[in-house]
């Protein structure tokens, strides 16, 4: 079977969330099972681009509204990802250094979506299944249908992947004239509220959707930006596939960026080195509980809620905490964190921006990991907390909800609370602390969450029935 995965994310080409480590490793995860999987990506101009070989495969050319656009496939000469990966590079559109934040983002997504199905059609390429991955290519399963110089693919079976439905691409209708010619008697397809809308025309036209986690499908029949009605009216061809971790990449066992590798058995002094080790670099005493924060500044992450719940944790525990922080994004939270570091020195630390090895070194030495999300389809950070015996303290919805079972419940390993809140993460914080400052439990937590299977090979087998049920 040929599946092709389309994304303007994948890891270590271009990262900002986990819509990068799913594409960067579930593609790899199939191929181990037998399935032909290809990825296929924007060309950015970033260290991946400049310090790998790649070769150019084909060029065309294609109208976008009356600008004529010109494009190359570049294949990766290496496969060194595990999979073959091609980018495609359209000088000015798809040539650029960052993903996102360009005033022109619909113009390059359209350009990137026309790109890649004209030259899977003159390279006479059909593949079995195109996993489409978020609103950035959900007009594939659209065009693939009703655009009239694709119809070769209409049969071509269509997988769309919801990582966040938060964010679906909207554009105004003057942007239509930029799409490639289609049946326009099918415009209602790509309209949602009089606006074209990717990710409702994907849903609408895929042969199934996915969401990357069983709890995130379940909420987005209620809690979806917009589109409750249509997730719900399209449900019977939704599936929750979890995430999973790339165990090559994500493994304290093995981990070539953390200071002392170590695994169940030596979890206990491995972690110790490690935290010593960043607690020196930081300036922390270690001591005390490292509590740790790990992603982006958003409101949907509920991290508008840490200023907050710094100053709480501090006034009602004094000298038995220290908090460090990792993330970047909304700078009214960032600026608010900055102000708070002068007035609790040696307890709390942070680092504003992306720094990959430094989530490597915080995940093995931190004791906990706080997720007050509002929003979490999957959720990441608490599956590589627990593969590092990081213990997880998350708000109970989507994947966090799914992954993360609650100290208070049978063969539990984490501590949940219920609404994103500064007061009930405070609690719950406390409650960690109670907890795992009793003899022997913080260990005892600790070697079941690294005992549990969080690895890909579950869920790209998951993928793989949906695709042959397809």
């Amino acid at each position: 079977m040929h599946v092709i995965h389309l994304s303007v994310e994948c890891f270590p080409l271009a990262k900002v969330g986990g819509l990068a480590d799913v594409v960067g490793a579930l593609p790899r995860y199939q191929r181990k099972l037998g399935i032909d999987a290809w990825v296929i990506c924007p060309y950015y101009d970033r260290p991946f681009t400049r310090d790998n070989d790649f070769s150019s495969i084909a060029k065309g050319s294609f109208f976008q509204g009356s600008e004529e656009l010109h494009y190359e496939v570049l294949k990766e000469t290496e496969d060194s990802l595990g999979f073959p990966l091609y980018l495609i590079r359209i000088p000015g559109k798809l040539d650029r250094q960052e993903v996102y934040c360009y005033p022109d983002e619909a113009e390059q997504w359209i350009a990137f979506q026309h790109a890649c199905l004209d030259w899977l059609k003159n390279s006479e390429i059909k593949p079995d299944v195109i996993n489409c991955h978020d609103h950035h290519v959900g007009l594939i399963p659209f065009l693939m249908k009703h655009a009239d110089d694709f119809k070769e693919f209409e049969k071509v079976k269509t997988v769309f992947t919801v990582h966040n439905g938060q964010y679906q691409g909207w554009m105004n209708w003057n942007k239509g004239i930029l799409l490639p010619a289609f049946d326009t008697w099918k415009w209602g397809l790509l309209d949602w509220d009089g606006l074209i809308n990717p990710l409702a025309a994907a849903v609408k036209c895929c042969d199934a959707f996915t969401t990357v986690s069983e709890g995130y499908l379940q909420e987005l029949y209620g809690q979806a930006n917009g589109l409750e009605s249509l997730f719900f009216s399209e449900a019977a061809k939704g599936y929750g596939i979890v995430n999973g971790i790339d165990d090559a990449y994500w493994n304290p066992v093995e981990d070539k960026l953390i200071p002392v590798n170590y695994d169940i058995e030596s979890s206990k002094k491995g972690k110790a080195k490690n935290k010593k080790a960043f607690c020196e670099k930081y300036g922390l005493d270690e001591t005390l509980p490292l509590l740790t924060y790990i992603g982006r500044f958003a409101a949907e992450k509920g991290a508008d809620l840490l200023p907050e719940i710094v100053v709480n944790i501090f006034s009602h525990n004094e000298n038995k905490i220290s908090i460090f922080i990792l993330g970047s994004g909304d700078t009214k939270i960032q600026a608010s964190l900055q102000a708070l570091l002068a007035a609790y020195p040696g307890r709390l630390e942070t680092f504003f921006g992306y720094n990959e090895t430094l989530a490597h070194e915080v995940y093995a030495a931190a004791d906990m990991i706080l997720m007050p999300s509002r929003v979490e389809p999957c959720g990441l950070n608490q599956l590589y907390a627990m593969k590092y015996g990081t213990i997880p303290i998350v708000r109970g919805i989507g994947g966090l909800k799914d992954t993360v079972r609650d100290v208070n419940e049978k063969n539990g390993y984490g501590f949940v609370f219920p609404d994103a809140t500064s007061e009930d993460a405070v609690s719950t914080i406390g409650r960690a602390l109670d907890y795992i400052g009793q003899r022997g439990k913080m260990q005892r937590i600790r070697r079941k969450e690294m005992e549990l299977d969080f690895s890909w090979d579950k869920s790209a087998q998951q993928y793989i029935n949906l695709y042959n049920r397809l």
